[in-house]
């Protein structure tokens, strides 16, 4: 599957993107749209195709046909077909008012017509920026080799985190596993002594 929430970081804006993650949208008796510290540190976030987005508006007011919308929506499933030279735009996840894990699930859940609907909403809630982040720290549109390219960087350093955090969870549980053994140690001297 390819990569669908983005964990963009606010203070980052030269890196586009740190890590991945799902995180909560806002809640829709939120009027005020106020969003927490953590939410504001952190947006769940999806880059599509500006043609693709372009196209999936202008086809949902000319009636909303699948048939219509699926090659655009091709477009957004997959990403890796979107020619380098393509802009790519930053859309807010949390505007669609509901959690998917993958982009699948979301078309399964909502329907074509209505995922592309949740793209367009995605993409009003980034331009609406409830979050009221400086523009110069917001995630600024790029070209697909340059999301691409961004997409592989945080790929390594996502690897070099999880094989950190075995190295880590590996050392604890020889500790642990040493201190098994010197518990376990002084029963079995005592069966030998009696």
């Amino acid at each position: 599957l390819k990569p669908f929430w983005l964990k963009v970081e606010a203070s980052a804006a030269a890196a586009p993107f740190v890590h991945m993650a799902a995180k909560e949208p806002v809640a829709e008796g939120d009027a005020e749209g106020e969003v927490s510290e953590d939410e504001a540190i952190s947006q769940p976030l999806y880059y599509v195709s500006e043609k693709a987005l372009e196209g999936i508006k202008t086809k949902l007011k000319n009636g909303k046909k699948e048939e219509d919308i699926k090659p655009f929506m091709d477009k957004v499933t997959d990403p890796e077909s979107v020619p380098d030279d393509e802009m790519m735009l930053p859309v807010d996840m949390r505007g669609v008012g509901k959690e998917f894990d993958s982009i699948d699930d979301m078309v399964t859940e909502l329907g074509l017509v209505g995922a592309a609907e949740a793209f367009v909403k995605a993409r009003e809630y980034f331009e609406a920026n409830k979050d009221e982040e400086p523009d110069d720290e917001r995630p600024k549109p790029m070209t697909a080799a340059e999301w691409r390219e961004a997409l592989a960087d945080e790929g390594e350093e996502e690897e070099l985190l999880e094989s950190e955090e075995e190295e880590m969870l590996g050392e604890e549980g020889e500790e642990e596993d040493d201190e098994q053994d010197e518990a376990e140690e002084p029963p079995a001297k005592k069966a030998k002594a009696s």
